[in-house]
This record gives C-alpha cells, structure tokens and sequence, in this order.
C-alpha cells in the first residue's frame, strides 16, 4: 500500500526521523499541556510547573520553526513544483503537520512576552490554552490523514482494488 509523504517522513532514517520530526515536538507539545491543565486547576501561575511550561513552549516554538523551514524547502516546494503529491490526504497530512507552526509560534510568541502584552496571568493563560487546543487538533489530523492510503481520497478506483485488496465477483 502506498504511503503519504508524512509517513514516509517518519519511516525512513530510523529513528532519527520519528526523533527529529514527531517526538521532540510532541513531547515539548504535550509537556505545555499537562502542566498546563495543572496551572489551570492549581491557578499557580508561577513556579516550578510555569517555569517548565515556559521553557517547553518556547523551546517547542522556536524547534519547530527549523522544522517547518526544513520541510518546506526540502519537501512541499519540490513535492508542488514537480507534481509529485500523492493525493488530498497527502497534501492534508503535510499541510496540517505544518500548520502546526501557528499554535506552537504563537505559545513561544506569548511566553516571550513578545504578543499578550498587558494581560493578566489568567487571561494569558486562556491564550496559552488555546494554542495547545490548536496544536493538538492540527497534529491529530496529521496523524490520521497521514496513515491513510494517500490514493484514498481520489476520485476513480479505490487504491486497494487497484492493488488487488479488494475482489469484486
């Protein structure tokens, strides 16, 4: 069965791959929201816990802009210029991986103090929320879309009869 370019990403280069382009942002993204959901029922809004939080968020923010640069010039141009996209799902895969520079840049932007200036820690902290939100529901989209048969979504025979998967008498 083919495979999207998001799954080839993370397949090929064992481990470095899976390391560099889904563990180090998923485990920075996913330290932002547990110890956020802590904040958020404590109402600590310093300490520990925000100190790690911080640090996660920017340092999620700032990776994933190498990230995001990496694949762009290394994939989705040459993918578009050269016609090579696999199919919709393909294309919502890498797209929605990407997208997840929004949420995570705008997490680094907040906690650098560069965009919520002058809000209170609890306002701020709904913004820091929701940016996690966003995060995780971009990054979840990649993933399914991503292990889909990238012909699926494709108008014409289904890519598994195509393949001999499925018989029809």
């Amino acid at each position: 069965m083919p495979m999207t370019h998001y799954m080839e990403l993370l397949a090929v280069n064992q481990p470095w791959n899976l390391i560099l382009f889904m563990a180090v942002p998923v485990v920075l993204a996913e330290t932002v929201a547990i110890t956020e959901l802590f904040i958020l029922f404590s109402r600590q809004y310093r300490g520990g816990l925000r100190s790690i939080n911080r640090a996660a968020s920017i340092a999620g923010g700032l990776y994933f802009i190498g990230v995001f640069g990496y694949l762009l010039v290394n994939a989705v141009i040459p993918l578009t210029l050269s016609g090579q996209w696999r199919g919709p799902a393909d294309v919502i895969a890498v797209g929605a991986y990407l997208s997840g520079i929004v949420p995570l840049l705008g997490l680094a932007l907040l906690d650098l103090g560069i965009t919520g200036r002058g809000l209170a820690e609890e306002e701020k902290l709904k913004q820091h929320a929701m940016w996690v939100a966003v995060f995780l529901v971009v990054a979840h989209v990649a993933m399914i879309f991503g292990m889909l048969d990238p012909t699926l979504l494709q108008s014409g025979v289904p890519a598994a009869m195509e393949h001999g998967g499925m018989h029809s008498h």
